[in-house]
């Protein structure tokens, strides 16, 4: 009678309390929170927040992320990451959007892509 793969997820959080390990692969259409620990990946059509006691090992696939606590691997954002001060990040980010606070850690290679105005990966073109 409903469809189940159509159910509207906004408003919706996923998460991952403090003191909890996670391994493993996390697929989501909803919002996730991060503040425990996770190994693995995650692919998230919202967005996710790695709070300050969170840490991942692994790599985000996402629409937008803020970052406060640790992450280690690739990430791709299709719009805006936000890293706050207490933020750790090592390692490949691919972002539309950046803002970094000071005092955060950023050793990262990183590419940013204009998805506005990007058409098969060509680079946008400035007047």
């Amino acid at each position: 009678m409903f469809d189940k793969t159509k159910q509207n997820v906004l408003g919706k959080t996923s998460r991952i309390v403090e003191d909890t390990i996670f391994t493993g692969n996390i697929e989501s259409t909803a919002d996730i929170r991060i503040d425990g620990k996770l190994k693995g990946n995650i692919s998230c059509g919202g967005k996710i927040i790695i709070g300050p006691q969170g840490e991942i090992i692994g790599d985000i696939n996402c629409q937008n992320i803020d970052v406060e606590g640790k992450f280690k691997g690739k990430m791709e954002v299709k719009e805006m990451l936000f890293v706050k001060t207490t933020a750790q990040i090592v390692g490949e980010v691919s972002i539309a959007k950046l803002s970094v606070e000071p005092g955060a850690l950023f050793e990262a290679t990183c590419a940013m892509k204009n998805t506005s105005n990007t058409k098969n990966n060509e680079p946008a073109q400035t007047t």
